[in-house]
């Protein structure tokens, strides 16, 4: 087997798959079109699941370090009320580990920093990928050619490169949501660790850091390419009248901070997450809405097994048969459960619908919610030997 890879994208799941290509011994070089890596982006949360492949590449430590427990909170409606608790002690005793919240940023610099700075070629938008030979995958970068044993496409949800491997497929759809982003310019007053808000056709939600700014988001039943001329002010307006602290973490909040994204997913399931001698990843492969807060972990598990895959088994085609063998039942049931977990949460707007639900969601036991959780949460990695 050849030990060359050339990882095209350098977000959370391109960085990823190159730190566990090194450690089981290949040579990765990481192409992101981006002319400066800003570290850009609002806050993020890890699971258990993702923290394992973190753990396994190495950087699990550093980012606990980063990041603050999620321990208290919930789900509460616009008044306040209470729909459900969260028992960060309960899912940690369960799966060894709190849902952690940190800045996407810093997740970013440090697996960015796990990598030699020869191995990152920044400003070089991958023009075309085709395997020319046998073993042999061309990646052409304007003036640069790189060739390699294998192209790890973590090009996002737009990927280009699946969109040439798989041209008659769909590609993304709007999945009826628009999202609002930012976080704060300095500490506020939380009283959770994170909190989701669910109104009619609207959610509002928070992530604590350790240093006590937070990551809020405002998720909005819109179509496709509805903005605001001010996207502050028009938060305000909505959700003045919602519980504390959401109007205190809309005051702590630049206008020039706010980032807003129409929320996309891949509806269609891909056949496969290989093509010869390319690999599909995150959300090249699976992009997902983010109800789950899965998103990352998913492109972190991906990373892992495919390095485990590459490490163990005797040719790069039967590693990639073994990639999409273990990652596409699990990250596409993941995907579903996400789905429905928009429907029922922040796209439900019928005001009996919405009654419905906070009715069950009050009703329900912990134990049982804590239950639904972990079948998401409780992943192993296989070992990066």
């Amino acid at each position: 087997m050849g030990n060359t890879a050339v990882v095209v994208g350098g977000g959370i799941g391109g960085l990823a798959a190159a730190i566990g290509l090194r450690r089981v011994g290949w040579g990765v070089t990481v192409v992101e079109r981006a002319p400066v890596l800003k570290d850009a982006g609002a806050g993020i949360s890890l699971a258990a699941n993702g923290l394992r492949a973190l753990d396994e590449l190495g950087v699990g430590e550093a980012v606990r370090e980063a990041s603050r427990g999620q321990y208290v909170g919930g789900t509460r409606t616009p008044r306040g009320g209470r729909l459900a608790r969260m028992d960060g002690l309960a899912l940690e005793k369960e799966v060894g580990a709190p849902i952690m919240g940190i800045p996407r940023s810093t997740l970013h610099r440090l697996l960015r920093d796990s990598l030699p700075a020869e191995s990152l070629v920044i400003g070089s938008e991958a023009a075309s990928v085709e395997q020319t030979g046998p073993g042999v995958v061309r990646v052409d970068c304007g003036p640069m050619v790189l060739r390699a044993d294998l192209v790890v496409a973590a090009d996002g949800i737009g990927s280009k490169i699946r969109a040439r491997l798989f041209p008659d497929h769909p590609g993304p759809v709007h999945s009826g949501s628009t999202v609002l982003r930012a976080i704060t310019d300095h500490a506020v007053d939380l009283g959770a660790d994170f909190e989701l808000t669910w109104g009619q056709g609207a959610e509002f939600g928070h992530i604590a850091f350790l240093d006590g700014r937070a990551e809020w988001h405002a998720v909005l039943s819109l179509p496709a390419g509805t903005r605001f001329a001010d996207p502050l002010a028009e938060l305000r307006r909505r959700f003045h009248t919602w519980h504390d602290p959401i109007p205190a973490l809309l005051d702590a909040t630049r206008a020039d901070a706010v980032l807003h994204h129409d929320v996309n997913e891949l509806r269609t399931p891909l056949p496969s997450y290989a093509v010869g001698r390319i690999a599909l990843l995150g959300d090249a492969a699976h992009a997902m809405t983010p109800n789950l807060g899965q998103g990352a972990c998913q492109a972190l598990e991906d990373a892992v097994t495919l390095a485990a895959a590459l490490g163990a088994e005797p040719t790069v085609e039967t590693a990639l048969a073994r990639y999409d063998d273990e990652r596409r039942p699990r990250s596409q049931a993941v995907a579903r459960a996400a789905r429905q977990a928009g429907r029922l949460g922040q796209q439900l707007s019928h005001p009996l619908a919405v009654t419905l639900r906070n009715t069950a969601m009050r009703l329900t036991p912990s134990r049982i919610a804590t239950r639904m959780i972990l079948r998401h949460h409780a992943w192993a990695p296989p070992p990066l030997n």
